[in-house]
């Protein structure tokens, strides 16, 4: 009987960027926003996850706008199950699929009342085992409440590793094994955010901002406009879904 042939891992695609390239990317990423936060309002890890959930084609300004009066109701788990499915609906009905949305976040506080007692679980498995949740919302999680070194590839992401060239793939997850092979020890923690604000703000999808770019001189980009790097600057930290305010104090 012959061996089963055994899968080889995929190589790592050629890149434009030398790892020290790579390094200053995110070293310069590090010192515009030395502590990221995301743009859901949350208060634990059972509302960001519900947010997360919510967040799919829909922009985080409106899930916040639709969440503040329902987690003012209920903010964990038993709450939201006991709420139910229709008062959810009520309150999300702004939301893109907020139908079908509505039924996944009630069965997914119900799931973690019977199966968690109530408490969202801190492995990938658990997580992508529970109604509604995905690769993107278990890495989000996973990073975002309980500090694992996790990458989850929204659009935008996705988009800039290819855009880029820096961790070009087909599919989310091969941009994310893209990136995890690629981002320097010490920056693994952040790089979720760092990639999502530069996409969202700065690498905009009909027509990056290029003069507020602060790796335009090491970007490989074709549609690139300047060469020349913003001022590196660190960022106030802002509420949810509010735009970048003007830089404060410079940094060499």
């Amino acid at each position: 009987m012959a061996p089963t042939a055994r899968k080889r891992a995929p190589r790592a695609p050629k890149i434009p960027y030398s790892p020290a390239e790579i390094g200053e990317i995110f070293r310069r990423f590090a010192v515009q926003r030395p502590e990221p936060q995301p743009e859901l309002e949350h208060t634990n890890p059972f509302t960001l996850l519900f947010a997360v959930v919510l967040s799919a084609q829909a922009t985080d300004a409106g899930v916040n706008r639709a969440t503040r009066g329902l987690f003012a109701r209920a903010d964990n788990a038993a709450d939201m199950a006991a709420l139910g499915e229709d008062a959810i609906r009520e309150h999300i009905r702004t939301i893109g699929l907020f139908r079908n949305k509505a039924r996944n976040v009630w069965l997914l506080s119900k799931s973690l009342v019977e199966e968690y007692g109530g408490q969202v679980p801190d492995t990938r498995e658990a997580l992508e085992a529970l109604p509604g949740v995905g690769r993107k919302t278990a890495n989000v999680v996973l990073n975002t409440a309980f500090g694992k070194e996790t990458l989850a590839v929204d659009t935008h992401i996705f988009r800039i590793g290819n855009r880029l060239h820096i961790a070009p793939g087909k599919t989310p997850e091969e941009v994310e094994r893209n990136f995890l092979r690629i981002i320097p020890d010490g920056y693994l923690r952040h790089a979720h955010h760092w990639l999502i604000l530069h996409g969202r703000y700065v690498c905009k999808a009909r027509k990056p901002d290029c003069p507020a770019c602060i790796i335009a001189d090491l970007c490989k980009a074709e549609v690139k406009t300047t060469d020349v790097p913003a001022p590196l600057t660190p960022l106030e930290t802002r509420p949810a879904g509010e735009q970048p305010r003007p830089p404060v104090t410079a940094v060499g």
